[in-house]
């Protein structure tokens, strides 16, 4: 259970530090790609290769207590689904640049207790960010448009092919109790720089 996003990246961190300690980790790491620079959440560095992280913890209302502590969260909910989806293909998208090189992966991660998020929409209906669905038994690729094209700056075009399969992650008491995990996996670029 988590807070917020930094909450879960502090956590992801941490697990990371206790079960492989020769892998080093650095939050919010500077990327320079050909055109600017942006901020990765998590760059994980371990002796042979590297794993470059982006995660969104996207939520609906829930309050309870947790752990063996039973610290209490209060979380909000997010209710714009339609920007959940597309951030988070935003962060495919920028992975895939990030993996020019031949020792770096990439991995995008999210966790959600919104089932809008991984159950599929009814069938027929077609909303702006149709393209941009990341439910269950969906697979991501080629060009995605939003608003069928209408809104260019929200276009992306994946260049890998990612099915997505969501997983349990938690079940807690009461209304949205139930957390899931989307995990999407970027392989290096083909022809990356080696280092």
């Amino acid at each position: 259970m988590f807070h917020s996003e930094a909450d879960l990246q502090h956590g992801f961190a941490r697990a990371l530090w206790e079960l492989a300690p020769e892998v080093r980790s650095r939050l919010e790491v500077r990327q320079h790609t050909t055109d600017r620079v942006e901020r990765l959440d998590l760059l994980c560095a371990g002796p042979s290769a590297r794993t470059a992280i982006e995660f969104k913890y996207w939520t609906r209302r829930w309050t309870g207590d947790v752990g063996p502590d039973d610290e209490r969260f209060i979380l909000k909910s997010q209710a714009a689904t339609d920007l959940a989806r597309r951030n988070f293909i935003f962060d495919i998208a920028r992975l895939e640049r990030f993996c020019d090189r031949a020792d770096q992966q990439g991995l995008a991660l999210i966790v959600s207790n919104d089932p809008l998020l991984w159950t599929p929409p009814p069938e027929g209906k077609r909303t702006r960010d149709h393209d941009f669905r990341i439910h269950q038994g969906r697979t991501l690729e080629g060009t995605l448009l939003w608003a069928g094209g209408s809104y260019v700056p929200n276009t992306r075009v994946l260049h890998g092919s990612y099915p997505l399969d969501w997983q349990p992650y938690s079940q807690l008491p009461g209304p949205c109790g139930e957390f899931r995990y989307l995990a999407v996996f970027i392989d290096p670029r083909p022809g990356g720089s080696p280092v």
